[in-house]
């Protein structure tokens, strides 16, 4: 029986990218994994990736151990439409393991070296698809994780949230994100759910390989001079939390993806070991609930 057989998980923005990383890999681990994500016909977006084209890669790789994949058409700026994901896997599967809040939107100026009074109002849509969008689906599980007394709430974070990266409003959104897991997992301690986030530093994801070709001397020097990861390395590492016994122990705390890989003897997927980006991108603030006195600081 594979780790994860019988695990219901949530993967936000998987279409492609991180996101659908990690939906192949906890499938493939045996869970059934419901994808989320706005892609629903090929050529609709500049890059490849749909989330049927993603739930049918889960059931393909999770044939064997039982998981599968179900693509769920989602916007996450729209809070009826997550409203209507979390109600179809209640409905459906009566109860929720893992969420992996991964959604984020991306500005089309990301790249683009003006200060943040010189770029659009408009680019505040990353809080609402990044921010907002992981307090509705960590609201939405937790009123189907609590009754159960257990699940895992990931999100997806980085370096940004301690070193400037592309902006003000990105670096905003990412030390948001890793105060909101740290705050969610003192209130669902009790019920024994954990709730942290997971520093990822350079993944060639089918954006990141675009922007290296097209524009790679405007990214930051620290990441385009990281060892990247695949898309499924991270998905290796959630699948790794999600079976730890004593995944309590780390809830509240951030942690960088490629030490938890070394710590739990993780490679990617071609053997390798990626190396931590520490030294050069910054340490997390935030260690797990468990190891400080949390209510006084």
């Amino acid at each position: 029986m594979a780790a994860l057989t019988g695990k219901v998980a949530v993967v936000t923005g998987a279409s492609r990218g991180i996101g659908r990383g990690v939906a192949l890999v906890l499938a493939e681990q045996g869970a059934t994994v419901y994808v989320t994500g706005r892609a629903v016909t090929e050529g609709s977006y500049y890059l490849p990736g749909t989330v049927g084209a993603t739930a049918a890669e889960c059931s393909e790789r999770g044939a064997a151990s039982g998981g599968r994949g179900i693509a769920v058409a989602c916007d996450h700026a729209d809070d009826d439409a997550v409203a209507a994901l979390f109600a179809q896997v209640k409905r459906d599967q009566g109860r929720l393991d893992i969420l992996v809040n991964n959604a984020f939107l991306l500005s089309d100026d990301l790249l683009d070296g003006k200060p943040f009074w010189e770029k659009p109002l408009s680019n505040l849509e990353m809080w609402d698809v990044g921010i907002k969008s992981n307090y509705v689906a960590a609201w939405h599980a937790a009123q189907i994780m609590v009754p159960q007394n257990s699940g895992l709430i990931v999100a997806i974070s980085g370096f940004a949230a301690v070193t400037y990266t592309y902006g003000v409003i990105f670096g905003t959104s990412k030390s948001a994100v890793d105060r909101m897991a740290r705050d969610m997992a003192i209130e669902l301690e009790p019920h024994g759910i954990a709730s942290l986030a997971i520093w990822q530093g350079l993944t060639l994801t089918e954006k990141a390989k675009h922007n290296l070709a097209a524009m790679g001397d405007k990214m930051t020097k620290s990441i385009t001079n990281m060892t990247g990861s695949t898309v499924e390395h991270p998905g290796r590492v959630i699948a790794a939390l999600a079976g730890d016994p004593e995944i309590m122990k780390r809830s509240g705390g951030e942690f960088i993806t490629t030490e938890l890989a070394q710590e739990y003897g993780i490679t990617d997927v071609d053997g390798s070991v990626i190396p931590s980006a520490r030294a050069t991108r910054g340490s997390p603030i935030w260690e797990p609930i468990s190891k400080v006195n949390y209510r006084g600081r």
